[in-house]
């Protein structure tokens, strides 16, 4: 037998900002297809109406185009959700809220095969029974029992049944959980699972007063429709695998039932619990990909505004909850494409290490040229109000890329090349500021304004032959000359700074130190 081309989908519902563990998911699913050259779906799963957060879907393919995670199918170029079929996108709409009409006519279908029956329980009766159900201590559970004891076409005839449904949309269509049976699953990341029906209740699949399904529904019958092979989801959906089961064997799809992963939650520092973001927020780091402004005006930000590289923080997200089974930690998109597979993937949860994620930056920091870091930090000194040449910019970086894991903490580590001191460190002033002191930096400027290069190494050996000459100390000389062109005792070594500084704005600091100092 032909072995099915592999289709996978990544389905968010637009509820607001797609969390970290969102784009893990997206991203073990766009390496599973590259691996295995099928295809990587977007699909929208817009059907909850009450939660609905405008912004959020294109949240959703921006952050996804910034971490290079590009689907096949289901979206263009640009972010934009593909609502009529082509060649490359079959089975549009890809959005679940232009797909409603479809959802009736399965749902539909279960109801008179007898899989599904019509429910009129208000909301009121349903709140009453919950509370009646926790004052006895006991879960509140619509099942088999559950079922005899309240309005549903179990419990009419038809012209009742057909009556309810004319009077009112107040309705819903519930699944019908078979009784005695035991649920056989497989997962690939988890092995071999079974439910016994007892422990399971009767899901809403469809909604008569705004015509749209529940996640249930729509899920299984796109999957079905969209030829996915493998849903590989988060750990929280593993509750519903056992429905999801059960309506392919109510719909005759077994055959097309892809094969389920469910990856395996992202949690504290601490180890204990999922990551949210109030952790984030009580630590100070992101969990979501890109800066997020909720409908109310609050902020919360993103790895690409907190200076991330996507390299980085793609390369991160990959190692949490997968191993490669190697020491190798940084990997290439094209790399985890060619490393990636489900049977490495963890069963525990993914502990998030916030200094983890900074290292990974520090790495790709590294890895970049100074021509290129340079195009990002000349933005950063033009806001400080510097134009500097880019000559000097290079050699800065040249000088701190090692120092630093973020772009925006050059200017923290390397202003003193852009501005002059106004004020100069008190206990450096204590420990090397003499009555000759003047006597010296007079010197250093006679000294350093007859090096021909002024380069580095010809800086240094100019002031090392003048030390050893006049038989001063190295210490002494070096930390008061770093006093005078830095102000604190901080930086690279004094001659690598007067390099970058070029001799007039060099000696322009020593004789400014003479009469402020």
């Amino acid at each position: 037998m032909q072995e099915k081309k592999v289709r996978v989908r990544f389905a968010p519902s637009p509820t607001g900002p797609l969390h970290m563990g969102g784009v893990r998911t997206a991203l073990f699913n766009y390496l599973f297809a590259k691996k295995h050259n099928g295809t990587f779906v977007l699909r929208i799963e817009d059907t909850d109406t009450r939660r609905f957060v405008p912004g959020a879907e294109a949240y959703i393919t921006e952050a996804l185009d910034w971490c290079g995670i590009f689907p096949q199918e289901g979206v263009l170029p640009g972010g934009q959700v593909v609502s009529t079929p082509s060649e490359q996108h079959p089975f549009a709409p890809y959005r679940q809220s232009e797909r409603k009409e479809l959802y009736k006519e399965y749902a539909l279908r279960l109801v008179a095969q007898g899989n599904a029956y019509y429910a009129f329980d208000t909301q009121e009766a349903l709140d009453r029974l919950r509370s009646e159900a926790e004052q006895r201590g006991e879960a509140f559970v619509y099942d088999s029992q559950f079922r005899e004891k309240t309005a549903n076409s179990l419990n009419m005839t038809a012209e009742e049944t057909a009556e309810k449904i004319k009077k009112s949309d107040n309705w819903v269509i519930r699944f019908h959980i078979p009784e005695g049976k035991t649920v056989v699953m497989n997962d690939l990341i988890r092995g071999e699972i079974q439910i016994k029906t007892a422990t399971l209740d009767d899901k809403v699949l469809w909604k008569a007063h705004d015509g749209l399904p529940t996640y249930h529904l729509a899920n299984i019958v796109d999957d079905y429709l969209m030829q996915i092979t493998h849903v590989i989801r988060g750990e929280e959906w593993l509750p519903s695998l056992p429905l999801h089961y059960l309506l392919y064997d109510a719909f005759g799809w077994q055959e097309q039932r892809p094969q389920f992963a469910h990856v395996p939650l992202l949690l504290k520092p601490s180890g204990k619990g999922k990551l949210s973001k109030r952790d984030g927020d009580k630590m100070g780091f992101p969990v979501f990909p890109l800066e997020w402004t909720d409908p109310q005006g609050e902020k919360a930000t993103g790895y690409r505004e907190s200076g991330y590289f996507p390299e980085a923080f793609v390369n991160l997200i990959a190692l949490l909850g997968w191993n490669p089974g190697t020491e190798q930690e940084i990997f290439s998109l094209e790399e985890l494409v060619q490393a990636f597979s489900l049977e490495r993937v963890l069963k525990s949860g993914a502990r998030f290490n916030p200094e983890k994620a900074r290292w990974f930056n520090e790495q790709y920091l590294r890895k970049r040229f100074p021509a290129q870091l340079m195009e990002l930090f000349i933005p950063i000194l033009k806001e400080k109000g510097i134009e500097a040449d880019t000559e000097k910019v290079e050699k800065v970086i040249s000088l701190m890329k090692n120092r630093v894991a973020f772009v925006h903490e050059f200017w923290d580590l390397s202003y003193y090349f852009f501005i002059p001191p106004s004020e100069y460190d008190e206990g450096m002033k204590k420990k090397f500021y003499t009555a000759e002191t003047p006597q010296l930096i007079r010197q250093a400027i006679d000294v350093l304004a007859l090096c021909a290069s002024f380069e580095a190494t010809d800086i240094g050996n100019t002031l090392t032959h003048w030390i050893k000459e006049k038989q001063l100390k190295m210490g002494q000389v070096m930390n008061t000359l770093r006093l005078c062109i830095v102000g604190k005792p901080t930086g690279p070594g004094v001659a690598e700074i007067m390099d970058v500084l070029g001799k007039k704005d060099t000696l322009d600091r020593l004789t400014r130190a003479l009469t402020q100092l």
